[in-house]
């Protein structure tokens, strides 16, 4: 059956790969980012291509209303866009942190505030929210990133109760390790923030690490593998209400449920070193 979605963070990555993966299936398919030139090839596969800056509320609501105008109806709300950041907790300005939960949970739960109603209305829905397995694991060096993809399976977990009544499904995504280039900055924020400071040795060798092991230099998963859980979730009668996947994603995510925390954090440790 043809759907109706709306991907944020389109223009790369996991956000480019999941538009083209429901082009090819068949689905009415809008790519928002706020680089628009970067979706040619969504527009290229019979998609549409709209701007978006998700610190923006209005253009959360114009994107929102521009589906509506064209299709009449909102199927499928895939919240993919976000944004991280690396550095320890005590050198990390606060407006950085606040930032990360402006893109990474209140756009996320905006849009899906905007789309709700007409889901209700027609007595149907998915929403997507694409976390990390850093929604239910945490490293060191990057607590934000990690505070609010847990902030975000947890409003899902929520929401997921509150809107079934209406027919409406909610999935969280859990990415393992993805080659794209969301982690490009990592090495570079590591050093340019806790490079000089108390947490410097740390900093660096997680730098070091992240330049070999990270983005498109990383043994991870291709972002396509995470496009095709989005679509069997999307296209599922009654879709599971998490998907972990990608390189090491079960692993981690096993490690971290099964291990006390303390033996979690000799082994996280000593990995990092």
């Amino acid at each position: 059956m043809e759907k109706v979605v709306l991907v944020t963070g389109a223009s790369a990555g996991i956000g480019k790969a999941t538009a083209l993966e429901l082009i090819r299936a068949g689905h009415i398919v809008y790519g928002a980012a706020r680089r628009v030139p970067k979706m040619d090839d969504i527009r290229a596969a019979g998609g549409h291509a709209l701007a978006l800056d998700a610190r923006r509320p209005e253009d959360l609501e114009r994107v929102v209303a521009a589906v509506i105008e064209e299709q009449g109806r909102i199927d499928v709300l895939v919240n993919n866009a976000g944004t991280v950041l690396h550095g320890a907790a005590e050198d990390i300005p606060i407006d950085l942190a606040r930032d990360q939960f402006e893109v990474n949970v209140f756009a996320p739960a905006r849009l899906t505030q905007l789309v709700l109603p007409y889901m209700r209305e027609q007595g149907s829905g998915t929403i997507v929210n694409v976390s990390s397995i850093g929604g239910e694991i945490a490293l060191p060096l990057g607590c934000w990133y990690y505070a609010t993809k847990h902030a975000l399976e947890a409003y899902s977990d929520s929401l997921r109760m509150e809107v079934e009544p209406f027919g409406i499904d909610v999935v969280i995504i859990q990415p393992g390790i993805i080659k794209t280039e969301f982690e490009d900055r990592t090495a570079q924020d590591l050093r340019e923030i806790s490079g000089a400071t108390a947490y410097g040795k740390m900093a660096e060798a997680m730098a070091r690490r992240a330049e070999t092991q990270l983005g498109e230099n990383s043994q991870g998963s291709d972002p396509g593998v995470v496009a095709t859980a989005i679509r069997q979730a999307v296209e599922a009668g009654k879709p599971e209400t998490r998907y972990a996947v990608g390189w090491t994603a079960d692993q981690l995510l096993e490690l971290n449920r099964t291990l006390p925390d303390r033996e979690f954090d000799k082994l996280v440790m000593n990995a990092a070193k």
